[in-house]
């Protein structure tokens, strides 16, 4: 069914306020996955504040050229679809719209890929996506951070508890 004009207006709006909003966008390539496996997928996205939206390629095209965004559009073949993080706390961190769709691109391998993506105002390729997708949460970096800054400590009192022993 062929969109009417008033509808493309609404789609490529829609898609621009979206790409504004977002702090990162990733366009992913979509072919043989199953209707049940997509509603799966989009059902999970949502649920984390994930928006997850088929576009002709054209349409996208045209939304992109009114938004400032540095940078050339990265090669787009195939079925396209469009993934971006909603919300408030879409802001805190950028990277989780690509690390959810790359979880995705691993459980569906050969069905979804990443074709690129918007980050930081400028274009990025598949490749730089799917790095930035492999960037931690938030969570798991203050994790890790505060392991780094307690390790040196622990082998202290490690240390210190084995010469207490050697004393006793």
């Amino acid at each position: 069914m062929a969109l009417q004009r008033e509808q493309k207006g609404h789609l490529i709006e829609a898609l621009k306020e979206a790409i504004s909003a977002s702090p990162s966008v990733v366009f992913v390539n979509f072919k043989g996955i199953s209707v049940g496996d997509t509603s799966a997928m989009r059902r999970a996205l949502r649920e984390k504040h994930i928006s997850y939206k088929v576009a002709k390629k054209t349409l996208l095209r045209r939304a992109l050229r009114d938004v400032k965004i540095s940078g050339e559009v990265p090669e787009l073949p195939g079925e396209l679809a469009v993934a971006y993080s909603t919300g408030a706390e879409a802001k805190d961190d950028a990277t989780k719209s690509a690390r959810e769709m790359y979880s995705f691109v691993k459980r569906f391998k050969g069905g979804l890929s990443i074709m690129g993506g918007v980050f930081g105002g400028r274009y990025l390729g598949g490749l730089e996506m799917n790095e930035i997708a492999s960037i931690p949460s938030l969570e798991t970096l203050r994790g890790m951070f505060v392991n780094v800054i307690n390790a040196p400590l622990q082998g202290l009192v490690i240390a210190l508890n084995e010469i207490a022993k050697q004393k006793v």
